[in-house]
């Protein structure tokens, strides 16, 4: 279950196992997505109007075509991680997490005891209670923990932070990082560029798998990090995909 842990023994070390965002309420494209080849999907519940309802629905599709279904909640609250997890969610990706205490936090929340402290309660995940023995067995083990290091406070703490046990990886989060050092949105500023080589040295280092998502598609950049030893790839959402797909057919109707 697993992408991370995947690709960390894949044997094909050129194969990149893409994953993408998605980040409107549309099964028939949640469907598309996840059956023409994308690894894993990250439905976004920090940045849209998807309800936790909706949510339920888009994760059972995306595991319906045996990719992994990852949800970014909408803050560190163990209340939005639970749901995410009882309506079956394999991956929590859980934004700004700046401090040893706040990463503490979402790890009790996402793993029941002894590693963590999540609450326990018949749902969706575990077939509401008909499989619950086999959940706890073989899956609530295996969630995904991914920490997104956006701040230069949290590149200040990654040190600590890595020191924790049961994180699966961390994901960069370069926009909401350039705010945080007052330049906004200039990713080439070298106080960004010195804060994103501070975070690969310290993970390399403790060996937590890195990752990022690459709004705008684009292979050049993918495979740069993939290069880099980044492991969680993600480039996309379902409306920039739409979206660029519009402008190039009517560029090209209007030639």
């Amino acid at each position: 279950m697993p992408e991370i842990n995947k690709i960390k023994d894949d044997k094909n070390k050129k194969k990149i196992k893409i994953g993408s965002w998605i980040i409107t309420y549309n099964p028939a494209a949640t469907h598309l997505m996840s059956s023409l080849g994308f690894k894993w999907l990250c439905i976004d519940m920090e940045h849209s109007t998807i309800t936790f309802d909706q949510m339920e629905i888009l994760i059972s599709i995306i595991e319906s075509n045996d990719a992994v279904p990852f949800v970014r909640v909408g803050s560190n609250d163990k209340l939005y991680i639970k749901k995410a997890l009882d309506a079956g969610a394999q991956g929590i990706i859980v934004p700004m997490v700046n401090t040893v205490e706040e990463a503490k936090e979402a790890i009790d929340a996402t793993y029941y005891y002894p590693k963590g402290k999540r609450g326990v309660g018949w749902a969706k995940a575990q077939n509401f209670g008909y499989n619950f023995d086999q959940y706890i067995k073989n899956k609530s083990d295996k969630i995904q923990l991914i920490f997104q290091i956006e701040s230069i406070e949290a590149i200040q703490n990654l040190n600590k932070i890595l020191d924790l046990k049961n994180i699966t990886g961390t994901i960069l989060g370069p926009y909401d990082l350039s705010a945080s050092l007052g330049v906004l949105g200039q990713l080439e500023s070298p106080l960004v560029k010195n804060a994103i080589k501070k975070y690969e040295e310290i993970s390399l280092k403790k060996k937590t798998p890195m990752g990022i998502h690459i709004t705008q598609p684009n292979p050049n950049k993918i495979k740069l990090f993939h290069n880099k030893r980044y492991k969680l790839i993600a480039s996309g959402n379902d409306m920039i995909f739409l979206g660029n797909s519009c402008k190039d057919f009517l560029k090209k109707l209007s030639s």
